[in-house]
């Protein structure tokens, strides 16, 4: 690996020879993208590394691990000279950025030719949170003022218009200068246009002052409020210094998520349509987050090269995932990275230095040249890989891939979460971040951080604790950092420790990342609802719904029969085409939760029907101001019924 200054930006070579690899001197150069630091083989004088310690203790004395992996990395690499592929990391031109971001948040029409034309982004705006209406108005300010430097001749938005138009239509008027708290539901659950309907917090005035009221442990993860409105109030309070964050020498929190009766959201439960809109939240959530806490948030972006379209390694994960769906269709996980995993775990989990101590560089470089060929046909010989070998190639299968497993774009983003004041807002950043991985790079990281909790599961046998786990890893996932100038030593060392912790949080609370905030939900169902009142008000629309009811009345007076009789207040329909049962009335109650009854329609079994497990079926909420959400087991009906009246309710399996 080498970087070069160019007009265009930082150049960084990622080596992708023909032969084969390894994680120890002599093996297949890397696929790394990282500047040339030779620094960074040194340990510090002195360091000293005492296994015996505490799993959550990290200190500069316990980085051996990490220092001793880099230099694997480098020797790797270091006997090959085979020309590289460069990959430019674009650096962006005034407004460029900021005109980037509001395109990936949705909102690309509040500039440029288009900028009059913003009814739908009014809808999206009307559901943001103070704190995020601010990131928005600082982006959109910046384009303003680059714009009219450049003389632009299409129409440039005043950002205080853009949100003074969405507030006089409520009967407010923003005067641009602290930015207006969204009301979501200003009379209890009275609705903007006067009619009954559920009430939705998302983080306003109303909610602050909830935050200054409400009982909170340190270690509860507040799901409910905007991270940023809880950070802004943080800010101006006394209660700024609990749960600090930085060196990382103190035990990790035991941080948990406290019941919300509605039901757990997680990654994979909701529809695509609206997961577009937690992306767009997301992004601007952990924007506005950044901005209260006084740390630079920056895209980066990388222009596109040639990279291989075949193969295992160096190959991008949604070629090897198009390559693998027609092995076996619907798989989200390359097939060789299940392999591999399969491959370490088939041993034992116990051999002490798993993931530590490299495989044999030459039997690792012949090793992956076979799989090359092998692989795909079935006929690659298992039995010849040893388990140290295997971890070298998963760890090689990671740096080889064209772009960073946790993307070109957000690297940088990961690599600052170690700057941000306090754990709790390190967690949650990394909640964000997470949520705006593409689906390819997410589910990968999911599987390898279920895996290092498994080598960490065994501690005890194989002396892997999570410290040492994520030394070992964090070379591999973070080193592509050649974004700027070289770093000196110490600004090498700073970053090595806190991409340590970065790694060592993410094993940690992943359970907790994969969780959609109940603040991001409640604003996919607030900006669903207002489109569907919008939709309402435009003529052709409504002749459309007229003719779709009486279309669906007519069909329902020739379908229905005494069972689908009008379903009275209290009690819900619940669908379920796939049992034995298809349909069932059930009477809502104050403990009556998912699970119950999905238990329920399981235990009307036939024999004319597949039988399905508990595991295999869940109870969705389709409709209403939400698309489709798979609901947890303990999500309690009444409450969510209360959210979200309109819906319908159905039980089937979860789509893969």
């Amino acid at each position: 690996m080498s970087w070069r200054s160019s007009s265009r930006g930082v150049v960084l070579t990622a080596y992708h020879p023909s032969g084969g690899g390894g994680d120890a001197p002599g093996g297949r150069r890397s696929g790394q993208y990282t500047m040339n630091h030779d620094h960074a083989k040194k340990i510090p004088d002195g360091a000293s590394f005492d296994r015996s310690g505490s799993q959550d203790s990290l200190d500069e004395l316990s980085m051996e691990d990490y220092w001793k992996e880099l230099e694997n990395i480098h020797e790797t690499r270091g006997n090959n000279h085979e020309e590289g592929v460069a990959l430019v990391v674009k650096e962006p031109d005034e407004g460029e950025l900021e005109e980037e971001w509001l395109k990936e948040a949705g909102l690309s029409n509040l500039f440029g030719e288009s900028s009059g034309d913003s009814q739908e982004s009014m809808v999206f705006l009307s559901t943001l949170t103070r704190t995020q209406r601010a990131a928005v108005e600082k982006r959109v300010e910046t384009i303003t003022q680059t714009l009219r430097k450049k003389n632009k001749q299409h129409q440039i938005p005043d950002v205080r218009d853009i949100f003074r138009l969405q507030n006089d239509s409520k009967g407010k008027v923003c005067d641009g200068g602290e930015p207006s708290t969204v009301r979501t539901s200003e009379n209890k659950n009275e609705a903007h246009d006067g009619t009954k309907g559920p009430k939705f917090n998302l983080g306003t005035d109303e909610q602050k002052s909830m935050l200054e009221v409400m009982p909170s442990s340190d270690t509860d993860i507040n799901l409910e409020i905007s991270f940023a409105e809880q950070a802004a109030n943080l800010k101006d309070s006394s209660v700024g210094n609990m749960c600090k964050g930085g060196g990382g020498d103190t035990l990790l929190p035991n941080f948990r998520l406290p019941k919300d009766k509605t039901g757990t959201t997680k990654i994979g439960d909701l529809a695509p349509q609206d997961m577009k809109k937690v992306y767009s939240l997301a992004l601007i959530e952990l924007t506005a987050l950044y901005d209260i806490l006084g740390t630079e948030f920056k895209q980066q972006k990388a222009v596109k090269v040639k990279t291989k379209d075949s193969g295992l390694f160096g190959v991008p994960l949604s070629i090897l995932l198009e390559q693998d769906q027609k092995k076996v269709p619907g798989t989200k996980i390359p097939l060789i990275f299940q392999k591999l995993i399969a491959q370490i775990e088939e041993t034992t989990l116990e051999t002490e230095g798993l993931l530590r101590i490299p495989g044999v560089a030459t039997r690792v470089k012949t090793l992956c040249q076979e799989l090359e060929a092998k692989f795909y046909e079935g006929t690659f010989n298992w039995e010849n890989v040893k388990q140290h070998d295997a971890a070298s190639l998963l760890k090689l299968f990671i740096r080889e891939l064209p772009q960073p497993l946790l993307t070109v774009e957000y690297l940088k983003a990961f690599q600052d979460v170690q700057n941000l004041p306090t754990r709790k807002q390190q967690l949650q950043a990394l909640n964000l971040l997470v949520l705006l991985l593409p689906e390819a790079n997410r589910d990968t990281l999911k599987v390898l951080l279920e895996f290092l909790q498994r080598v960490i599961d065994h501690r005890d046998k194989n002396k892997m604790t999570l410290k040492n786990v994520a030394m070992v890893m964090a070379p591999n996932l973070f080193t592509f950092h050649g974004f700027g100038s070289k770093t000196i030593e110490q600004s090498e060392f700073v970053m090595a420790a806190g991409t340590a912790n970065v790694m060592r949080f993410m094993i940690q609370y992943q359970k907790l990342l994969w969780t959609i905030p109940k603040f991001i939900v409640n604003q996919v169902r607030k900006q669903n609802t207002e489109r569907q009142k919008k939709e309402k008000k435009d003529k052709a629309m409504k002749k459309l719904l007229k003719k779709m009811a009486y279309d669906r009345e007519k069909h329902e007076k020739q379908e229905k029969t005494p069972n689908d009789t009008d379903v009275p207040q209290g009690v819900i329909r619940v669908q379920a085409p796939h049992l034995s049962k298809v349909s069932m009335a059930i009477q809502l109650t104050e403990e009556l939760k998912a699970g119950d009854i999905v238990a329920r329609f399981l235990s009307q079994k036939s024999g004319n029907v597949q039988t399905l497990n508990k595991e295999e079926v869940f109870l969705y909420e389709i409709g209403g101001n939400i698309g489709e959400r798979c609901l947890d087991d303990d999500t309690y009906m009444k409450d969510l019924y209360q959210l979200n009246p309109n819906a319908e309710w159905v039980i089937k399996p979860k789509q893969s």
